[in-house]
């Protein structure tokens, strides 16, 4: 099944929702994916960034269908012993927030991701979401993170990934306050449909930063038809 974004593809011509947290991005000729799980997919991924190791983000079996002898795999550390012998091809890059990596052309700045409010995923274990840097593009992916204060400096993104269900994440309204103070130029909600949360929860988010007038464009993600 192919999963494409709904609503407006202008601008974003290049950007892949694989359903729950994954999505796929075309950078020049490199194929990035992120947080791939019950994917369909033939395409091999050049570069591939793991948040965590929690199953719906590290799944083993779908990384086994994209990944290639010569692809990047960053990742936290605790990740390498579930991947060790379980995937042939592509070589890892251990990762921890507030670190920058770079692939060719492409920019890979990891950011802190954790829960402020619940216990499902600990500071102390050093998750991360990513800001990929290409071509004047930035993209930034929270992985399964609440609102916390390493990612309130960010500025001058392009496209913000943002958990929407609540339950393991932010919630909808609490993912609208950030992408109200982040003020990206696209914000997109991830995280429902399959694990926790519906589509009910993106078009929430959705509402909440239309009505406040803010210039970003909200984009909810579908399954093409």
């Amino acid at each position: 099944m192919i999963l494409v974004l709904g609503d407006t593809m202008q601008g974003l011509e290049n950007v892949n929702w694989l359903g729950h947290a994954g999505f796929k991005l075309t950078l020049g000729s490199k194929l990035l994916f992120i947080d791939p799980y019950q994917i369909e997919t033939d395409e091999k991924a050049d570069i591939l960034l793991i948040t965590h190791s929690h199953y719906d983000h590290y799944s083993i079996s779908d990384i086994q269908k994209i990944v290639k002898d010569d692809t990047i795999i960053f990742m936290p550390a605790d990740c390498t012993s579930k991947l060790s012998g379980k995937v042939g091809g592509g070589r890892t890059q251990l990762v921890e927030p507030n670190k920058e990596y770079s692939v060719d052309d492409i920019k890979i700045k990891t950011v802190a991701a954790y829960n402020s409010n619940k216990s499902f995923h600990p500071k102390d274990n050093a998750w991360v979401g990513y800001i990929i840097e290409f071509d004047g593009s930035r993209y930034y992916h929270a992985g399964d993170s609440d609102v916390i204060p390493e990612i309130a400096h960010l500025q001058n993104l392009t496209v913000a990934f943002l958990p929407v269900s609540g339950t393991y994440t932010m919630d909808a309204k609490e993912a609208a306050t950030l992408a109200l103070h982040l003020k990206p130029k696209i914000a997109i909600p991830m995280h429902f449909g399959s694990v926790v949360g519906d589509e009910s929860d993106a078009k929430a988010f959705k509402n909440v930063v239309e009505r406040s007038g803010n210039q970003t464009t909200v984009i909810i993600p579908q399954k093409n038809s």
